[in-house]
């Protein structure tokens, strides 16, 4: 009796600690296949935001290489902008030194020149009263009317003819302003003045027909008008010349016409120098009754861009106009 209840006893133990060993087991099962059926979402989440890590990564590594090409062109430019300004640096040294060069030669020059004109200035002093005298007799004196350059001056009126054309204005009117001030200058007084264009209008419409006084403030006035002087122009001073002479040529007066000018357009030389013949007549011994000089600028040789074949025939016209008026043609051959 005693047995057969030990045994049940084991019995009924043995099978419920195999039904919690089971169950535990069981619920062990369960959560590694509810951890199992979760993993998967987890696992595609975690691939997506992978993914789009990489992909951020790519178009950061993208925009870098950009930014780096575009680094390294500027570097580039840099680079060859230092250069150039080492080249230019190198240059200016060069110039530096040139420059130094030449002044210490010119100062070197400046002083031997002191030293000379020191010795003249005291062999000058040594002259004897004797010597004095010689040189006193020998010495120059120009006659009042002697021509200055070629050209006379004896005149007692002088009327000017200035070409106002585009190429004048453009590549000539400093020099043409330096000419005019010369020609002024030769002329220390005048009975009077007349400044036209190659089409014959005045630049002083209220002397129109008359003379202008010659007083300094008057040749003050016409240089400074000149500078800013641009009337319409045909490139020919014929027109001028003719009205000039039509107006002005009257008998008993010394009258000199000076034609500044780079051009002529008109159809015939020849037919140009019988009309002038037949305006200004000659008067017996005296010659003509209007000089006419001329000065040519040589636009049309020098700026690019403009015909020769006008300029050559300005010469042409000028030269032969010139010696039939008892006047001189001077040509430039620089614009300076």
């Amino acid at each position: 009796m005693s047995r057969r209840r030990r045994r049940s006893d084991v019995t009924t133990f043995s099978l419920s600690f195999l039904d919690v060993i089971a169950c535990g087991f069981g619920a062990i099962v369960l959560l590694l296949v509810l951890t199992k059926i979760g993993e998967p979402g987890a696992l595609e989440q975690a691939q997506e935001d992978l993914s789009g890590q990489v992909l951020a990564l790519e178009q950061e590594l993208f925009e870098i290489r950009g930014e780096t090409k575009v680094l390294e062109r500027r570097l580039t430019t840099r680079v060859e902008q230092t250069s150039e300004e080492k080249e230019r640096i190198a240059r200016l040294r060069g110039d530096l030194s040139e420059l130094r060069g030449e002044f210490a030669a010119t100062r070197q020059l400046s002083e031997v020149q002191d030293i000379l004109q020191g010795r003249l200035l005291a062999a000058q002093q040594e002259l004897s009263e004797e010597m004095k005298r010689l040189q006193a007799q020998t010495t120059y004196r120009r006659p009042k009317d002697a021509p200055i350059g070629g050209i006379p001056v004896d005149s007692e009126y002088i009327i000017f003819i200035i070409d106002t054309s585009g190429s004048m204005q453009r590549h000539a009117w400093p020099t043409v302003l330096r000419k005019m001030e010369q020609v002024l200058d030769a002329y220390p007084k005048v009975k009077g003045m007349q400044v036209m264009n190659d089409m014959g209008q005045y630049m002083f419409t209220s002397y129109a027909g008359k003379w202008i006084p010659d007083t300094p403030s008057r040749r003050r006035a016409i240089l400074r008008s000149l500078s800013g002087w641009s009337p319409f122009s045909n490139s020919s001073p014929v027109e001028g010349i003719e009205r000039a002479i039509r107006t002005y040529a009257r008998s008993g007066e010394k009258i000199s016409l000076y034609v500044f000018g780079d051009e002529f357009t008109g159809d015939s030389v020849d037919e140009v120098l019988e009309t002038v013949a037949r305006l200004n007549r000659r008067r017996g011994d005296e010659g003509r009754r209007v000089r006419i000089h001329a000065v040519g600028f040589p636009t049309t040789f020098i700026a690019g861009g403009i015909s020769g074949r006008t300029g050559v025939r300005f010469s042409t016209l000028m030269r032969a106009l010139c010696a039939q008026n008892d006047g001189t043609f001077v040509g430039l051959n620089s614009l300076r």
